[in-house]
């Protein structure tokens, strides 16, 4: 018996190293495989380049639909299709914001409307500026201080953060809020810092929101953070006027679709999703935000079909439309997945660029989470060591409440926010090395969910 019991250690031992090695020689071939035939380079090629950018509602974001379900077809899939989404529709059309200082004469400025904002309707608002630094000293500003000024919130990216998403986090209430804030007082517009951690002169969009209460909508816009740390400089000392004229506005809703492919599980059919959002802002080519995300979801079902990984689950590719200016996408295919009772068991969003991989967030039960931290040396080689941060993708967070497990690809952060919702995100900032390397480490954490799972 005592023989029996030294035995069985060993016995375990041996079968634990011998599924590492099992699991590190898939992961060798999944590596060698994108890394030297990987296709999700020239994806981006063709999807940023022949399309560019793809607000939802555009006829651009019509033809990345089509783009995308060709792509998944070619890829492997068993299946392909469309699913419906509803999507506000917003356009930007033609914007303008000049400055005056003092009895100066009026000067442009570089600046981008705030995506959802209503604008002036093709007229122009003149009014002084007033300056905050942040929401406290907004609020200690009167009605009547408020009233009929442009209010510019110079709120910059906290660069003590080493993560660079805990910055934005910081500043995106200034850009989701502040119009709201301002328009209660009666302001006729507000100015924001981009969110950006870049000190160069490129204004940044992205979504802004108004209140259920906000009787006045009033025009939000950014400009770059040179821009907005000489205005704040000139504004300490002087009278500044400004004349902004723009354009856009919410017409109303269309439909749209999500596209998705799937390779049909063998042994059981619930679900394992990666997936990125197919629409991007509507500046810039849209190539690290979200195009990275999808080509190399569309990669991991290529790559699996490609090696003829026998998945005993149904493994979903998902792009996702609406994720800039609403969620809708993410919204209804959590809605639809619980009309249909399909059960899911993981899913995986890729939408922080297609720098280099360097972890994966984390949302669900302390046990699953304890279970992908113990594969977490198989990755070591591939760079990847991060497995401690609580964080998924916006498109997938509606099926958390569905009890499914939820992470997030984490590429390095450093440059991201610089090219964030603006004209300079495009093909050329992608690497094709950092690209493919994260679509590898993507599927071969999908492999080892798709075993133990």
């Amino acid at each position: 018996m005592k023989k029996i019991i030294l035995f069985l250690p060993l016995f375990l031992g041996g079968i634990f190293f011998s599924q590492v090695k099992t699991d590190s020689l898939q992961f060798s071939k999944i590596s060698d495989q994108i890394l030297s035939e990987g296709k999700a380079y020239e994806d981006l090629r063709e999807l940023t380049k022949g399309i560019g950018h793809r607000l939802s509602g555009s006829a651009a974001y019509t033809k990345a639909e089509k783009w995308a379900f060709d792509k998944l077809k070619a890829a492997g899939a068993d299946k392909v299709w469309y699913e419906d989404v509803m999507v506000p529709v917003w356009e930007r059309g033609k914007e303008s914001l000049q400055i005056k200082i003092g009895n100066g004469k009026y000067k442009s400025i570089k600046m981008l409307s705030l995506g959802n904002s209503e604008g002036t309707k093709g007229k122009n608002i003149e009014a002084e500026i007033i300056f905050v630094k942040n929401k406290n000293e907004f609020d200690a500003l009167s009605e009547e201080q408020v009233k009929g000024k442009i209010v510019f919130f110079n709120y910059a990216f906290n660069q003590k953060f080493i993560t660079t998403g805990q910055a934005y986090g910081d500043a995106g209430i200034y850009r989701r809020s502040s119009a709201s804030w301002a328009g209660k007082k009666g302001a006729k517009a507000v100015i924001i810092r981009s969110l950006s951690s870049a000190f160069d002169d490129v204004p940044h969009t992205g979504m802004m929101r108004y209140e259920a209460d906000d009787t006045t909508k009033i025009p939000a816009v950014a400009i770059g953070p040179k821009s907005a740390d000489e205005l704040e400089n000139i504004l300490k000392n002087q009278k500044v006027v400004a004349k902004l004229n723009s354009n856009c506005t919410m017409k109303g809703e269309q439909m749209a679709h999500s596209v998705i492919g799937e390779l049909t599980g063998k042994n059981d059919q619930s679900v394992i999703v990666v997936g990125g959002h197919l629409d991007s802002w509507d500046v810039g080519e849209g190539a690290q935000d979200d195009g990275a995300g999808i080509v190399q979801s569309i990669e991991v079902l290529r790559t699996f079909k490609k090696l003829n990984i026998q998945n005993n689950h149904t493994i979903r590719v998902v792009c996702f439309a609406n994720e800039e200016n609403g969620v809708k996408g993410g919204e209804k295919y959590a809605e639809n997945i619980k009309l249909k009772n399909e059960k899911h068991i993981f899913a995986i969003e890729s939408d922080g660029g297609g720098f280099t991989p360097r972890g994966f967030g984390l949302v669900m039960s302390p046990e699953k989470r304890k279970e992908i931290q113990s594969w977490s040396s198989l990755f070591v080689p591939y760079g990847v060591t991060n497995f401690n941060a609580q964080y998924a993708g916006t498109d997938i967070e509606p099926m958390e409440d569905q009890g499914v497990a939820l992470a997030e690809l984490i590429p390095d952060s450093q440059r991201y926010f610089d090219i964030h919702h603006t004209e300079e995100d495009t093909f050329e900032k992608v690497n094709r090395r950092e690209l493919l390397l994260g679509a590898t480490v993507v599927t071969q954490l999908i492999y080892l969910i798709d075993k133990n799972w």
